[in-house]
């Protein structure tokens, strides 16, 4: 498990609460439908993507979560971490839009970052829809680049 620079382990930090204004910690069941006004707004959810699926299933496992951070008592931003054994995955990175360009998604994505690190990530990755063409500045400045793949994915029925 990753350390801080004093030492300290950092699962515990990040699961500590109360948190201060803009701390990134692991979601409770009170910031759930917070966490999916959030995503609303910022135009994260798609019909087939039932949001409090995603919630559930990331809370489920020990490899991933979604990290929140408060502003003023609510939910002010959000990033959902995954790590598949291999890479560490960023999904719902999300900053209300009241408190864009104030840092607080440079630190959400530090946060989950961090969260992957100290499962045994090497290597991040996050996907950006091609509609979403705003954010790819964003993610550049913090050192993420196009990795030359294109991502293909199906639908499978359960049960």
């Amino acid at each position: 498990m990753s350390t801080l620079p004093d030492g300290e382990p950092l699962a515990p930090v990040l699961a500590a609460a109360p948190a201060a204004d803009g701390e990134f910690v692991e979601i409770t069941d009170a910031d759930v439908d917070q966490v999916v006004e959030l995503w609303k707004t910022c135009g994260l959810t798609r019909p087939w993507n039932d949001p409090y699926v995603d919630i559930a299933d990331a809370r489920a496992g020990g490899g991933s979560t979604v990290l929140v951070a408060r502003a003023d008592g609510r939910v002010a931003a959000t990033a959902m971490a995954g790590h598949d054994g291999h890479r560490g995955w960023l999904y719902y990175v999300a900053v209300a839009p009241e408190l864009r360009s104030t840092g607080l998604g440079r630190a959400a994505v530090v946060a989950a970052e961090a969260w992957l690190v100290a499962r045994g990530a090497r290597k991040i990755q996050l996907m950006v829809r091609t509609t979403n063409t705003d954010v790819l500045d964003f993610y550049g400045r913090m050192g993420y680049t196009d990795q030359e793949c294109t991502v293909l994915g199906r639908w499978v029925e359960s049960g």
